[in-house]
């Protein structure tokens, strides 16, 4: 049983991997989705049916595409999705047999560091040289700045030019392009992660208590890492880009934690609902300003503990 439900998540899986070479709009939302088969078979059977999802996948990538994308589907979509999917459902019982599940602070680390080593396998996957990568990126950033001028996106200083943009802009933008991606990673590994437990606890097959995701804080080692990826981020090289991907996951992490802090903090307040419509309309329309907001609020709960300082009673025992 378990065999075959990861061959067909992986079969699955593949399939919504390898439609993103259409480019059409609709493939790339396909592919977002790609880790979602893996979580569902292995937080709904075990881990194992998710590495079985994890090797049929690559092998299908592998025989319909090409060994680098078979490669980039193991490293990128289905490894991380299985890590993660075996971390949540680990648990551990106390001498009174009560059961503690993995927390998920400690998951979201987890995922940042998966984010971290997927997009620096996604760099890899399209050269192992550095230079190479720099100047394929750096085309494409030109590309995009020189489209934006033309649709009237950006406007240009009297007497600049797209040239001058692009001269002046691209080496700080190839510098934070694997930011943004690991950030992205985060982001896509959470949705699916959520979507799939929640679709497998409709099916009864989930054997962890749905959590609090709301009191979900960071342990203070994501400061140190994040200081330590900071650091790494100003060397050059694969090193120095893995540094920055770092970065970017951590920073995406604490801003998941920062929204759980308004969530927790804001129960049974009357403010609560347009509060919380208004940030999420303001992390769409102005995702740039409101992210690093979040982000900061998450390490600074990390740090001090808002949240317990802040902490709500408990609800009076029932009679």
């Amino acid at each position: 049983m378990i065999p075959a439900v990861g061959i067909g998540a992986g079969l699955a899986a593949a399939l919504l991997f390898s439609v993103v070479i259409t480019g059409s709009p609709l493939a790339v939302l396909l592919y977002s989705a790609a880790p979602l088969p893996i979580f569902i078979a292995a937080l709904g059977w075990n881990h194992r049916a998710g590495l079985y999802a994890s090797a049929a996948g690559a092998l299908a990538v592998t025989l319909g595409l090409s060994l680098p994308a078979g490669f980039a589907f193991a490293c990128i979509i289905a490894l991380p999705a299985w890590w993660i999917a075996y971390l949540a459902l680990l648990a551990r019982s106390d001498e009174s047999g009560a059961v503690e599940w993995y927390p998920l602070g400690h998951l979201m680390v987890w995922i940042a560091g998966t984010a971290t080593l997927a997009s620096v396998a996604s760099a890899l996957v399209m050269t192992t040289d550095y230079e190479t990568y720099r100047a394929v990126i750096a085309r494409i950033v030109d590309n995009l700045l020189a489209e934006m001028v033309r649709s009237k996106m950006v406007t240009l200083p009297q007497g600049k030019t797209a040239a001058d943009l692009s001269a002046d802009i691209t080496p700080l933008l190839v510098r934070a392009v694997p930011l943004g991606i690991a950030a992205s990673i985060v982001t896509t590994i959470s949705a699916n992660l959520w979507l799939a437990a929640k679709t497998v606890q409709f099916s009864g097959r989930l054997p962890r208590p749905w959590p609090f995701i709301r009191s979900t804080t960071l342990p203070r080692t994501a400061l140190l890492l994040l200081a330590a990826g900071l650091v790494t981020a100003t060397l050059d090289g694969f090193v120095g880009l893995a540094g920055a991907s770092l970065v970017g996951a951590l920073l995406a992490a604490f801003m998941f934690s920062g929204l759980a802090m308004l969530h927790d903090l804001s129960r049974g307040q009357a403010w609560r609902t347009p509060m919380l419509i208004s940030v999420y309309v303001a992390l769409i329309v102005m995702q740039a300003v409101l992210t690093p907001l979040l982000a900061l609020a998450g390490m600074i709960d990390t740090l001090l503990g808002l949240r317990k300082r802040a902490a709500m009673p408990p609800p009076p025992p029932q009679a």
